[in-house]
């Protein structure tokens, strides 16, 4: 879920984003991992922008994860290879404050390799950063500040004043979500209109999402039990095409 409200912002704030972490509001598209590689890595944490003239590549962590300073690297050779005159800025972003030092690791190393990438923790990044720019207001209440719930606030009379409702909707169901990792519920309903947050694009595309991640693991479990693959179709409501992908990713697991 916190990864799907981040990519959301990401891509639809993507001048917001260059403004913090490059330096300057360039707008940017979404580059695909499959543009990169024929095999990606799969990874729901994973954003890749690009301008015409620098890659932006951004991880969104809750937690730390081994794997991630290796995935810098190999990103960072991918893009080379599509564009070796482009220059990529890479940065891990870590959303829930922890005691792990893992979230100061900066760098993956290898016999002779080593590979240096940017790390920030949104706990040690003022909120007021985050309230000047729309596509940044929903990481407000995960910001350093005196007292989080009163950010929420000053976030949603932030989010009030921006236009259009449609907008207004995703980046407060968005500051809900991500909100949630700080306050509890309660709190964050009391603050933010709930049915606004459940009719926005971005809640109902997570809950799409989420449905989707459920239908997925039930259908692995049937494969596991020796369901055909229309049958699995059958009961999941997945498609054929999907199903026969779900089967090969067991194959290749039993292989390797």
């Amino acid at each position: 879920m916190y990864d799907d409200t981040c990519r959301f912002l990401a891509e639809h704030f993507s001048a917001d984003f260059a403004s913090w972490l490059l330096g300057e509001p360039v707008e940017m598209t979404e580059l695909k991992p499959s543009e990169l590689s024929l095999d990606p890595i799969r990874t729901d944490a994973l954003i890749l922008l690009q301008s015409e003239s620098s890659f932006l590549h951004l991880e969104f962590q809750t937690l730390p994860k081994e794997k991630v300073p290796f995935r810098m690297l190999d990103y960072r050779v991918r893009g080379y290879r599509k564009d070796s005159t482009k220059p990529m800025r890479q940065v891990v972003i870590y959303l829930k404050q922890t005691s792990s030092e893992r979230v100061y690791q900066t760098s993956f190393e290898m016999e002779n390799t080593r590979h240096e990438f940017e790390v920030v923790r949104i706990w040690e990044q003022p909120a007021s950063l985050f309230l000047q720019y729309p596509g940044l207001i929903p990481f407000a209440a995960l910001g350093q500040s005196a007292d989080a719930e009163e950010t929420l606030r000053q976030a949603a009379q932030r989010i009030n004043q921006i236009a259009g409702s449609e907008t207004q909707a995703n980046l407060i169901a968005a500051s809900g979500i991500l909100a949630g990792l700080r306050l509890e519920d309660e709190i964050v309903y009391r603050i933010l209109r709930r049915d606004i947050m459940q009719e926005s694009t971005v809640y109902r595309s997570i809950q799409r999402e989420v449905q989707e991640e459920r239908d997925r693991a039930i259908a692995l479990n049937f494969l596991r039990e020796g369901l055909s693959v229309e049958m699995v179709a059958r009961g999941t409501g997945l498609s054929i095409e999907e199903v026969q992908q779900l089967q090969q990713q067991l194959t290749d697991s039993a292989q390797n």
